[in-house]
């Protein structure tokens, strides 16, 4: 292990994946599937697994492995799976299924995602990923999945960012919703309850992972908060499955559910769990601008809006206060269009972020001004929004097929704003929406704990710096439906392991951890709730963090991180009891790991002095603002160990090999 690098970590031993096979990539999944060890029907009765979250990945592993015939607990801290926040998806879910004979096939979504990922993803992964994307819609379709269709029966396809093909499967703007009811009613069917005696999932909502249980090493269980009467319960099992979701809550507004957070993930890590690329952070281009201070959430457009809607500003910083429909078409600014000509308002979601913020810097935005404080502590006042405007597509298409592809998306957006979208053009502005970083795994997506799995947008392995539009719900249900249960068993043939109970000392230190950090809590008895200090997270993040980044601006940024944390601890107070339903307990819980994962953020982020997908380092452009790579330096995943209290956290690097794809600067215009 290398000296203390910058002040702030070290390196330590690189890191290889060691579970992918050899050979043409097109055979090393079916290669791994054979090779995985199997378990047989009567075995699997005597192995437990616990799943953490109950979304897309951990629904579709809790009804594959249940119907399997394993016994599968499942946590969620919603009421109901139904509510996890999968079902917020929009616009659509990839495959390549080429129903539209435009050219699209598996290797050609493998290289649109590598691309869009700007070349920072295991090409193992995602070509894994677009092989299995086909089985994706069967499963879906048979369930009952209502996909939209053509006029003659067919499965419909639309575009998304990146890519020059119709690849995306969709049921108007609620696709999310849908997936979400399949996987759900999946699930269902293999819970135990009195009208289903013979179930092997036992189901458990409103309940929070709290801490992770390794025990000789292994991960053998959690400690979970009942949110209803704050009872502590220790559940003990052969695997652990984390598919908790991102993190995309540090930034404390984003299109996240508000509860979404990362203390599953984070506990994890501090046990030992690496956390790959965790400054990969992905802003979505169309989402309903702020409004004010007093803001806690935000809210997306799906990207899908941006097939048939043209983005624009006035070209004359004094038409902004303008109503956009007196502003003539040829005062109008169409910037991706003019930018970028072969993928137009079509490009991926980082460049489009970025030019959006360009165009609202340059003083061309619209909307309402925001009062905003710059890295220098200066005052200014900016308008930050763009327009999406469907005149064209209206004139076109005629209203009613509009409406038919999107009104559920009108209609959302003129319930919040109070405009009608088909009259006026919307207002957008990118927003924080999904995080690539996550939990380092490998091809088995077992973590760098063994015992440990990690599925969904929870671990790292298939966007790089920056996911596709519509990638996030076929990752999701791949590893759910399709990977894990392929991979799991492969460490599950070697059980049942040793019993553990709740008596074990590795057991109890847990359980006592998470009762001493809840005392703390409620004790401190400070001035400050826990979400003025979130709040003022999410500012330095996104001041520092967020869609520019810069040297200056990251040593800044971990120094109020620190400042902030520090105070935290000593000043947070907490109202109510443990043992009972306590909102304010649960936030503190997840802010405290909000601000150790938003300081690593920085930490990730500054010593990767390079731009490439959603990570662009000011430093790092080219000429013309483009992102500009340095593959001699950083052509690798950034696995990070925790260090330990208060110690500096250990960079391991993995190599990032192409055998199938050249290494060259993106490209969209």
């Amino acid at each position: 292990m290398t000296d203390l690098i910058n002040g702030l970590y070290r390196e330590g031993e690189p890191i290889q994946d060691t579970k992918a096979p050899g050979g043409p990539i097109e055979q090393r999944w079916t290669k791994r599937r054979f090779e995985a060890k199997l378990v047989n029907p009567a075995n699997r009765r005597k192995l437990t697994v616990i799943v953490v979250g109950t979304g897309l990945a951990g629904g579709a592993a809790c009804a594959t492995l249940g119907e399997a015939g394993y016994n599968v607990k499942a946590f969620c801290y919603q009421d109901s799976p139904r509510r996890a926040h999968s079902i917020a998806a929009q616009g659509g879910i990839n495959a390549a299924k080429n129903y539209k004979e435009d050219g699209d096939s598996v290797y050609r979504l493998f290289y649109d995602t590598v691309k869009g990922g700007d070349y920072r993803a295991r090409e193992n992964n995602v070509y894994r990923l677009a092989e299995i994307s086909p089985n994706i819609i069967d499963q879906c379709v048979a369930q009952g999945v209502p996909f939209a269709r053509e006029y003659g029966g067919l499965l419909d396809n639309r575009s998304f960012g990146g890519v020059q093909v119709s690849r995306t499967f969709y049921a108007r703007g609620q696709t999310g919703q849908q997936l979400l009811i399949g996987a759900y009613q999946a699930l269902e069917r293999q819970v135990k309850g009195p009208d289903n005696p013979a179930g092997t999932v036992e189901m458990f909502a409103r309940h929070e992972m709290v801490e992770l249980v390794i025990v000789d090493g292994r991960a053998r269980g959690i400690i979970a908060r009942d949110m209803s009467t704050g009872e502590i319960q220790t559940h003990l099992a052969d695997a652990v499955v984390l598919a908790s979701g991102g993190y995309g809550n540090v930034f404390f507004l984003s299109t996240n559910a508000m509860g979404c957070n990362t203390t599953a993930t984070w506990r994890a890590h501090r046990k030992g769990a690496y956390f790959g690329n965790p400054c990969y952070t992905q802003i979505h281009p169309t989402c309903i601008p702020v409004a004010g201070d007093q803001q806690s959430k935000l809210t997306l457009m799906s990207e899908s809006l941006r097939n048939d809607g043209r983005i624009w500003v006035p070209k004359r910083a004094e038409d902004c206060t303008k109503d956009p429909r007196q502003i003539p078409e040829e005062d109008r600014d169409y910037y991706l269009e003019r930018i970028y000509p072969s993928f137009g308002n079509l490009v991926p979601r980082d460049i489009a972020s970025r030019q959006a913020k360009n165009m609202c810097d340059e003083g061309r935005g619209v909307g309402n001004e925001l009062l905003e404080v710059g890295p220098d502590g200066t005052e200014r006042r900016v308008r930050r929004g763009v327009y999406l405007d469907f005149v064209e597509a209206i004139q076109r298409m005629g209203k009613a097929a509009v409406e038919a592809k999107y009104g559920n998306l009108f209609d959302m957006y003129a319930e919040i704003t109070g405009e009608d979208p088909y009259q006026t053009p919307m207002r957008i502005y990118p927003a924080v929406h999904y995080t690539m970083g996550g939990l380092w795994v490998d091809y088995d997506l077992e973590s760098s704990i063994p015992g440990l799995f990690v599925s969904g947008e929870a671990n790292f392995s298939d966007h790089g710096a920056n996911r596709l539009g519509a990638s996030a719900l076929m990752q999701g249900l791949s590893d759910g439906y399709f990977v894990l249960p392929n991979t799991i068993r492969d460490y599950l043939a070697s059980g049942p392991y040793p019993a553990v109970d709740s008596h074990h000392p590795a057991v109890v230190e847990a359980q006592e951890n998470v009762k001493a950090r809840i005392n703390h809590f409620l004790s401190t008895g400070g001035t400050r709730s826990a979400d003025s200090y979130h709040k003022e997270l999410g500012q330095i993040m996104w001041e520092y963090c967020g869609m520019e980044r810069t040297e200056p601006g990251l040593k800044t940024a971990i120094a109020k991180i620190r400042d902030l944390r520090k105070d935290f601890w000593s000043n947070v107070r907490v109202l109510g009891k443990a043992d009972e339903l306590n909102q304010s307990l649960e936030k503190a819980g997840r802010v405290a790991d909000f601000l150790e994962l938003g300081e690593l953020m920085c930490i990730d982020a500054l010593h990767r002095r390079e731009s490439c997908g959603g990570h662009f380092r000011a430093e790092s452009q080219t000429e013309d603002g483009e992102a500009l790579r340095h593959d001699d330096e950083f052509c690798y995943v950034a696995a990070w160990e925790w260090g330990g209290e208060n110690e500096a956290p250990i960079l391991h690097k993995e190599p990032l090999v192409y055998e199938f794809i050249e290494l060259k600067q993106r490209s969209y215009k």
